[in-house]
């Protein structure tokens, strides 16, 4: 590999990139913004403008430091992680795949990615798409599960990052793109029940849980199984997201009037370090004779980062890091999580584990 590339520079880009140099390795960074400690760092390659642009600029380069044509196979590669939001996120994997680069891809599009796979078969190019928490570990989960127990009688994942106590309004602070979030409220989620795919809307099947020492939360469909529609044999598999209740009733009764407005919510649901968070995900996986495997996955951030960042992005840097050392790990092609072998998946789960990330639930094997 000749470098690691950073596209996005997000609070999930920020950790990764920060991860990335404390393990001695050199990133290029590339966003409309850049933290100036970043830019300064002996190990960084900033380059602060349109993501499109630079990205032209950086192939330009990789065929002159090899001498040849954008079309020749003996082109310099890199290591790319895709960070960006999904609106722009999508429109980068062609660009890359087509130079033959490896992407560990973490934008949530709407668009399945698997229709570079034609591209990144051609060219030698590999991409490895939704490497984080959910989805990304939790396929990881599920995919141990069927190997198993076979046929899955029912797989359930409940995932979200919040404020650790309600505050009245929306008790809620974003991680991510609020774009992407409004998408994954709006979008039909992608369900199996009896055996097949289908869609329902986002928001159905809304019900209370309890989360271990929290209390009383929200959880409600939305479309985040993905590649594991494809992937996974089951009766019925459910992906949920889980906020404080009059969340996203309060979201609802703003959609449905025509009041919502997205340059607010990016106001109202921005991060705030002085509020203390967390990230709480479940996987349950039940087999057709009743036996059922059970996870827990629990952050609540720490001085690295917040924990929805951390849980993410630890997942998308063990990537990173394993791809850095076995480029050839997967095969040319684009590839789901639940492509990577059972020693990678364990050693993505214990390096969660070994930087804090609190795991209840059967080792991987």
């Amino acid at each position: 590999m000749a470098k690691v590339w950073a596209l996005g520079c997000g609070l999930v880009g920020e950790f990764v990139i920060r991860k990335l140099l404390a393990a001695g390795h050199e990133v290029g960074i590339v966003d409309l913004s850049i933290p100036s400690e970043l830019i300064s760092h002996q190990g960084t390659d900033s380059r602060i403008g349109d993501v499109i642009e630079i990205l032209d600029e950086i192939i330009e380069e990789q065929n002159h430091n090899t001498g040849i044509d954008s079309n020749c196979s003996n082109r310099e590669v890199s290591l790319f992680l895709n960070l960006l939001p999904g609106g722009i996120g999508s429109k980068v994997r062609h660009i890359l795949l087509k130079q033959g680069n490896t992407v560990i891809d973490l934008a949530f599009t709407e668009q399945d990615p698997s229709i570079e796979r034609d591209t990144a078969v051609a060219n030698g190019g590999r991409l490895i798409w939704d490497i984080g928490i959910a989805p990304g570990f939790s396929n990881l989960l599920l995919a141990h599960a069927q190997r198993q127990f076979g046929h899955l009688a029912k797989g359930t994942v409940k995932v979200g990052g919040n404020p650790q106590s309600p505050d009245g309004e929306w008790s809620y602070m974003a991680p991510f793109s609020p774009a992407d979030v409004i998408a994954e409220y709006t979008r039909p989620a992608r369900i199996i029940r009896g055996g097949k795919v289908t869609e329902v809307p986002a928001i159905s099947d809304k019900h209370r849980i309890q989360v271990g020492g929290k209390g009383e939360m929200e959880a409600f469909l939305t479309d985040g199984l993905r590649s594991l529609l494809t992937t996974i044999n089951a009766n019925e598999l459910l992906e949920y997201t889980v906020r404080w209740p009059g969340h996203i009733d309060r979201f609802v009764s703003l959609r449905d009037s025509g009041g919502l407005d997205e340059d607010k919510l990016l106001q109202e649901w921005k991060m705030k370090a002085e509020i203390p968070e967390f990230t709480w995900m479940e996987v349950i996986a039940t087999s057709l004779g009743g036996d059922t495997l059970r996870w827990t996955i629990e952050d609540e951030g720490g001085d690295d980062g917040s924990s929805m960042a951390r849980a993410t992005g630890l997942v998308t840097t063990c990537c990173a890091l394993m791809f850095i050392e076995k480029p050839t790990l997967l095969p040319p092609g684009v590839h789901p999580p639940e492509a990577l072998p059972a020693n990678e998946a364990r050693t993505i789960m214990e390096y969660l584990k070994q930087n804090g990330v609190h795991i209840t639930g059967p080792a991987i094997q």
